[in-house]
């Protein structure tokens, strides 16, 4: 079968074009210039991610652009690299392999009983590197032995001119935004050292900057083979201080974590109240394919957030777009008729808050004190996800009871998410977001909180049994990551992470709408 299933119109056409931009007027000359160089930085952030991804990348890119399809480097430039990620990474160019599933952090001739064998012939200290966010996996030229080899070290001839710009937009930003420049300068210093702890705590430290600019390497979904290794990614913000300030009381995590239906021994009793910040987003880069973020919730590295806890950043601009263009349509087409009044963009825009702060909810240790994300390995990035999702859903209505939620009903927080399902399912099931709520919806559908109606293939929220299924789900998810055990989450995602008929007929009916899959970003800063 042709790779080309799709036209390369037809992929450019399921991405609604959005302009992300925000009034710049009140800037200042200098802090102009220094978005010019975080824009540039970013360009080769950009090409450090295509690198991380892939050894073909780069090669690819250059022979595109020599090639001068406009289709082409689009959509390579819109997934950064040439696997379509909501068609289960189906390739649109013509020649290229699978896409590997241990990116570019690992050789390509590498097993994974051959990395655990290696393993367990080094040291404890060896043992955390080779397990390290910041460092890739290598042969030893003579021995063909691996080995690794540090961020700062394997990305040195990018990593070094990254850091430049990074002191230069400093420098313009230090009499109007100090904390802001402090932290790109520690940034650049960490891209130098591969030391990221002082400079994360800094980022953490950003909670009242005009500018929220997040740099480094941070989610490990690139490598799905163990879920290791961190890419670069790259955002330009400037903060929405109304929208923040009314958001603040959802960092409460401690209250959300007392009220979770578990066992104590899976509590945490000492969160740090996550910060948060409401932005619209002027420019992205790295790590950054479509979909687009609409939020996120980092660091993610467990020493950091340990030391400083972690920080919200919530991007309005990006979320209204994605309400507009994808969720509102979707609802259209596959839930009942008569709970189309329960679709709220208030409720799409909070659970989104709510998932990013139920990441740091639940156990990020496993009972006997390793790291879920080591213990699960592959099937972590997907579990959490699906862990945040249903944690923010109970949240919600644990919220709305307790008034600190105001302007949305249970009712329309339910019937939202359950739209808002079929538009992650969308981006494909091999990847953390899809496969995390795939596993939700049959969940739910099975305890009764979702059904589908057989002769009109339309779904609806059984409001009677909607609250004690995401509790359920919730108490059950929670439990796998606490206990580590690996075998019982495959046996969880084998049985709940596909696809049934009603589902599958639903998202036919999405593609025959033509609705898009989500927004691609346009981003005037750029081309300034």
């Amino acid at each position: 079968m042709s790779v080309r299933v799709r036209s390369l119109a037809n992929r450019i056409a399921r991405y609604a074009a959005f302009e992300c931009k925000a009034d710049l007027s009140h800037l200042t000359e200098k802090e102009r210039a220094s978005l010019k160089q975080l824009v540039q930085a970013g360009k080769l952030l950009d090409q450090l991610y295509l690198r991380q991804a892939w050894s073909g990348n780069e090669a690819l890119q250059k022979r595109l652009q020599e090639r001068g399809d406009r289709e082409e480097i689009l959509l390579f430039d819109m997934y950064k690299g040439p696997w379509a990620s909501e068609d289960d990474d189906v390739p649109f160019i013509d020649g290229v392999p699978e896409r590997p599933k241990g990116g570019n952090f690992y050789p390509e001739d590498m097993t994974k009983p051959e990395f655990e064998s290696w393993l367990k012939t080094l040291s404890e200290h060896d043992q955390k590197e080779a397990k390290s966010f910041y460092t890739t996996i290598r042969r030893e030229s003579k021995t063909n032995n691996l080995t690794y080899i540090p961020y700062a070290e394997q990305y040195k001839d990018l990593l070094s001119p990254i850091a430049d710009h990074f002191h230069r937009a400093a420098e313009g930003l230090a009499s109007t935004d100090p904390d802001v420049a402090k932290f790109l300068k520690s940034r650049a210093d960490a891209f130098l050292s591969n030391d990221y702890l002082p400079s994360e705590l800094d980022w953490l430290k950003l909670k009242k900057s005009k500018f929220e600019i997040t740099a480094g390497p941070y989610e490990v979904y690139t490598d799905a083979l163990f879920g290791y290794k961190s890419a670069y990614e790259f955002y330009i913000h400037l903060r929405d201080e109304e929208s923040s300030r009314l958001l603040d009381e959802f960092s409460d995590l401690q209250s959300v974590e007392d009220h979770l239906p578990v066992p104590d021994k899976y509590r945490n009793p000492h969160l740090v109240p996550a910060p948060i910040s409401v932005v619209n987003q002027l420019f992205s880069a790295g790590d950054v394919a479509v979909p687009m973020t609409a939020a996120y919730n980092l660091p993610n590295d467990e020493e950091a957030i340990k030391h400083g806890g972690s920080k919200l950043v919530l991007i309005k601009n990006v979320q209204e777009g994605k309400f507009k263009h994808i969720l509102t349509p979707i609802a259209n087409v596959v839930l009942a008729k008569d709970q189309l009044s329960y679709l709220e963009s208030e409720a799409f825009t909070t659970h989104i808050l709510l998932h990013e702060v139920c990441h740091s909810n639940g156990p990020h240790y496993t009972l006997d004190g390793e790291k879920v994300r080591a213990k699960l390995q592959e099937h972590h990035s997907a579990m959490e996800e699906a862990k945040a999702d249903i944690a923010g859903l109970f949240a919600a209505a644990l919220m709305v009871r307790q008034g600190k939620i105001k302007n949305v009903c249970t009712k329309e927080f339910w019937v939202t998410f359950l739209a808002s399902a079929f538009r992650s399912i969308r981006f494909g099931i091999q990847e953390a977001h899809g496969l995390g709520q795939a596993c939700q919806l049959n969940y739910l559908i099975e305890k009764g909180g979702c059904e589908v109606d057989p002769e009109t293939n339309l779904f609806r929220v059984n409001f009677e049994k909607m609250e004690q299924a995401v509790s359920d789900l919730t108490h059950d998810i929670l439990v796998l990551q606490g206990d580590g055990d690996k075998q019982a989450v495959t046996d969880f995602i084998n049985k709940y992470g596909k696809l049934d008929e009603h589902v599958t007929r639903a998202l036919d009916r999405i593609e025959e709408a033509g609705i898009p899959v989500d927004i691609r970003p346009i981003y005037p800063l750029a081309s300034e």
